[in-house]
């Protein structure tokens, strides 16, 4: 049987943060465990939070000071946090007579449980995590293009080539392990014990354009990763040529030295 919440609530607030890299959640402490796969803690008087480890947490029904409170205290938790964490809003509506979707902004459901929030909480997750390194991304483009352009000319810098495939490097090494981390478009294991939700769950999926956004940052980072490709080819093809240049050098001076000898000391 589901346990509902907010049995006297018709709607409440839901935001998810996307806080830093990771969340130890072996070292929480102190906490009501409503439910696991995923976490779902107690909060504050009437509100709840559903805790991922890949660093996004997605709190229900909080008053800005249990908020503050709550994320002061998680802090301690959160690996390598973010300064400006990525986050995202909506309001959640207890709608008998309507199917549960996403109508005018506001998610609709039947009932207020558990489950239905974790399911909930998982797609708010993956959207907010998918909103930071759309946005990451975006500023790694930037400095794609002109350097792109640059790569027809001879006047190249090296250091900047170098530092265009370091900056390109943490990209995609962040890249793959978040994303890899968040399994975006694996369907969460709630699904397996309550298969009767997964239709919300794909109702969700769409609205919020979990798939297609994965896939847009999926072809991203893979032009990311060609054109790194292309500047190491670039780089290595003109190291290649120094290498060249100094053989051809050491040649004509040794060539001069022993004319040198042949001239000027028979």
């Amino acid at each position: 049987m589901q346990k509902l919440l907010f049995h006297d609530r018709g709607n409440f607030r839901a935001q998810a943060l996307f806080l830093g890299k990771k969340i130890n959640l072996q070292s929480l402490e102190n906490y009501v465990c409503l439910a696991t796969m995923p976490i779902m803690v107690t909060v504050g008087e009437h509100g709840c939070a559903v805790l991922l480890g890949y660093g996004a947490v997605v709190l229900f029904n909080l008053e800005p000071v249990e908020k503050v409170a709550f994320l002061t205290k998680l802090s301690s938790q959160v690996i390598d946090p973010f300064a400006n964490p990525e986050t995202e809003e909506v309001e959640i509506q207890l709608k008998l007579a309507e199917s549960e979707r996403v109508k005018e902004g506001k998610i609709l459901l039947h009932d207020f449980s558990i489950e239905r929030l974790q399911i909930v909480a998982d797609i708010l997750a993956k959207s907010v995590v998918l909103s930071h390194y759309e946005t990451s991304l975006a500023t790694v483009f930037d400095q794609i293009e002109p350097f792109a352009a640059s790569l027809q000319s001879e006047h190249r810098s090296t250091r900047q080539s170098r530092e265009l495939l370091r900056q390109l490097g943490t990209t995609l090494l962040v890249q793959h392990k978040i994303v890899g981390r968040v399994e975006i478009i694996d369907k969460p294991e709630l699904l397996w014990e309550s298969p009767q939700l997964e239709n919300l769950y794909l109702r969700l999926e769409d609205e919020y354009e979990i798939r297609e956004r994965h896939h847009a940052l999926e072809r991203k980072l893979e032009l990311i990763s060609q054109t790194a490709q292309t500047v190491l080819e670039f780089m290595q093809h003109s190291s290649s040529q120094r290498v060249e240049w100094y053989v051809v050098i050491l040649i004509v001076v040794e060539i001069l030295l022993s004319l040198y000898d042949i001239i000027f000391k028979r």
